[in-house]
C-alpha cells in the first residue's frame, strides 16, 4: 500500500498545492496566535500576581491591560470578531487573503479598516512553506521544516510586536527537533543534543558577558531558546553561520528601519526575527552558503 509520502512524490503538483492551501489556512490561524498568545500570557501573569499579593491590581495604573475576567480567552474562544463593532466574523469572511480582498480591507458591518498584515501573514506563511516543500520535495524532513516554518512566522511577528519569544512556542520546537533526530529525519541524536546545548549556552554566555560589562541586558532568554532550536535541528556546526547571518541581517534591516522611522540608534530592537530569518535560510541553504564562503576565501 502506498503511503501518503509516496502519493505526494508521484504527484508533485498535488503535493505543492496541498502545502500551499494548508499553509494559507495555518497562516490565518497564526494571526490569532500572534494577537492572542501575548494577551493570554499577560492575563496569566496578572492572575498569578493577584494570588501572590492577595490584592487586586490598581485599575488606574493598569487601565491599558486586559481586564481581569472569568470569561474564556484562548486561541479558540471567543470567536473572532471586529475589534470596533464586535460583529462576529462569518466563515466566508475568514477565507485567507480572498476575504480581505473581497471586503476591500474593511469590516463588512462597520467599514472599520482591517490591517493589511492579516493577509500578509497568510501569504508569507504560504510562500515560505512552498519554498521549503519545493526545496526538499515530498519527504518527512520537508513536512518537519514546514511545521517549523509556521512557528517561526508566529515567533517573528510576536517578537516584533512585544519583544517576546514565548516559551509556549520555542520549547516545543526544541523537543520536536530532538525527537526528529531520534526518528532519523535530521541529524544524529548526539549532534542534536550538543547543538541544542551549544545554541543556548553561546547566547547565554554573550548575554552575561555584556551584562557584566555594561550593566544592561542585550537580549532576552527567548533568543537563547530559539538558537537552541536550530542547534538541535542542524547541529552545532551551523550555529556560527546562523549567528553571523543574523547579525548582518539585523544590522542592515534594523538600522534601515530606525532611519526610516526617525528613531535613535540606541532604541532597542528585537533580535528574534533576525535569528529566525537566519536560521530559516541556514535550514534550507546552509551547506551551499558554507561551501560558497570557503570557495570565496580559497579554502
Amino acid at each position: 500500500m502506498q503511503t501518503v509520502i509516496d502519493v505526494m512524490q508521484s504527484q508533485s503538483w498535488f503535493y505543492l498545492l496541498t502545502i500551499g492551501l494548508v499553509s494559507l489556512c495555518v497562516g490565518s490561524f497564526l494571526n490569532v496566535v500572534i494577537y492572542r498568545l501575548p494577551l493570554m500570557m499577560q492575563q496569566q501573569w496578572q492572575t498569578e500576581c493577584r494570588l501572590l499579593l492577595a490584592d487586586e491590581l490598581n485599575s488606574e495604573k493598569n487601565k491599558h491591560a486586559p481586564a481581569h475576567t472569568t470569561d474564556t480567552f484562548n486561541l479558540v474562544k471567543p470567536n473572532s470578531c471586529c475589534p470596533k463593532c464586535k460583529a462576529a466574523i462569518k466563515p466566508w469572511q475568514n477565507i485567507p487573503i480572498i476575504s480581505w480582498l473581497f471586503l476591500k480591507g474593511k469590516c463588512a458591518t462597520c467599514d472599520n479598516p482591517i490591517s493589511v498584515r492579516y493577509p500578509l501573514v497568510e501569504a508569507i506563511t504560504a510562500i515560505l512553506s512552498l519554498v521549503v516543500a519545493y526545496t526538499f520535495g515530498a519527504t518527512e524532513q520537508a513536512l518537519l521544516y514546514v511545521a517549523i516554518t509556521w512557528v517561526l512566522v508566529a515567533l517573528t511577528f510576536i517578537d516584533i510586536d512585544h519583544m517576546l519569544l514565548p516559551d509556549q512556542l520555542t520549547l516545543p520546537l526544541v523537543w520536536l527537533a530532538l525527537i526528529a533526530s531520534v526518528m532519523g529525519y535530521t541529524i544524529a541524536p548526539s549532534d542534536a543534543i550538543v547543538g541544542a546545548a551549544c545554541g543556548y549556552l553561546s547566547l547565554w554566555s554573550v548575554y552575561w558577558l555584556f551584562k557584566l560589562l555594561t550593566g544592561k541586558e542585550g537580549m532576552g532568554y527567548g533568543d537563547f531558546k530559539l538558537l537552541a532550536v536550530f542547534g538541535a535541528l542542524l547541529g552545532w556546526q551551523s550555529l556560527l553561520t546562523i549567528i553571523l547571518l543574523s547579525s548582518v541581517v539585523g544590522a542592515v534591516i534594523g538600522i534601515t528601519l530606525l532611519s526610516i522611522q526617525g528613531k535613535d540608534k540606541a532604541t532597542p530592537i528585537p533580535f528574534g526575527p533576525y535569528l529566525a530569518i537566519a536560521g530559516w535560510i541556514t535550514m534550507l541553504w546552509g551547506t551551499q552558503l558554507q561551501n560558497s564562503y570557503f570557495n570565496f576565501i580559497g579554502y
